[in-house]
């Protein structure tokens, strides 16, 4: 047992440290920084609603570029050691397969949460220049946004198990996408205008897709009432039962990536 975690720890390491001398992930960073800068711009161009404007803009860059981030990683290092071939050299030691996918999100999940610790840091100096603390709310929407990049990045490595860099890289975020407006999707069920075939199909997505709805709570409706990181916003135990909802779907799609790359022929 010790033997297999020294193993798996030793691929997510070899993983973080190729994750971080990728140049893309500053170049993001930078966007990150930019965003929260505009957002200064933004506040002083409003009235009275600095703390509104740094809170909502810094959490979205969080979102959007934490997913953003997560999809590329996991399309691209995966597909990256089947390409250049060292996969050979990994599969061919006495690692098994189902220890490398598992190493490789680690070190995926490493970078990233490093990543959103960094966006999350910017947010905080933004606050702290407009003269706004950091509030409980503020601090559960982080944790959720976390989450959200944590689960996009097990859908990423998912198709990179069977799937080309850009065909992976288009399925995640359609995923992304339709994760994200699961709201919109309920509505459209209780619709007298949909069809019974439309109404089908619309079930099925909702029945395989994640409900990233659920990460990205703010300035919507929960359970009949309005919830926003800059008024009352969701308790502890909703952030913890959304990331028991998170860790479900993250052990499935590693679990049939597992699967998938246990049956690929590297010959």
């Amino acid at each position: 047992m010790t033997d297999r975690l020294g193993r798996i720890w030793a691929i997510a390491l070899n993983t973080f440290r190729e994750a971080v001398r990728i140049r893309v992930l500053y170049g993001i960073l930078f966007l990150v920084v930019a965003a929260n800068v505009f957002a200064i711009v933004l506040g002083e161009m409003s009235i009275h609603e600095e703390a509104r404007v740094a809170r909502d803009v810094g959490l979205a860059g969080i979102s959007l570029f934490g997913a953003l981030t997560a999809i590329f990683l996991g399309v691209v290092l995966l597909y990256s050691e089947v390409q250049r071939r060292t996969v050979h050299a990994i599969v061919a030691k006495p690692i098994e397969r189902w220890e490398f996918v598992l190493g490789k999100y680690l070190g995926m999940a490493t970078t990233l949460t490093v990543l959103v610790g960094l966006f999350a840091a910017a947010m905080v100096v933004l606050l702290l220049y407009q003269g706004v603390g950091v509030s409980g709310a503020v601090v559960k929407a982080v944790v959720l946004a976390w989450g959200e990049v944590m689960v996009v990045a097990a859908i990423a490595l998912f198709f990179s198990a069977f799937s080309t860099p850009f065909l992976s890289g288009i399925f995640s975020l359609g995923l992304f996408v339709i994760g994200r407006i699961t709201p919109d999707i309920q509505a459209a069920l209780g619709s007298k205008e949909a069809s019974a075939g439309s109404k089908t199909l619309l079930r099925v997505v909702l029945e395989i897709v994640p409900d990233l709805h659920l990460y990205a709570v703010s300035g919507r409706t929960l359970d009949g009432q309005h919830v926003s990181v800059n008024g009352d916003f969701v308790s502890w135990g909703y952030v913890a039962t959304a990331g028991g909802y998170g860790l479900l779907w993250i052990g499935g799609l590693l679990a049939l990536a597992i699967v998938i790359f246990q049956r690929r022929d590297f010959a």
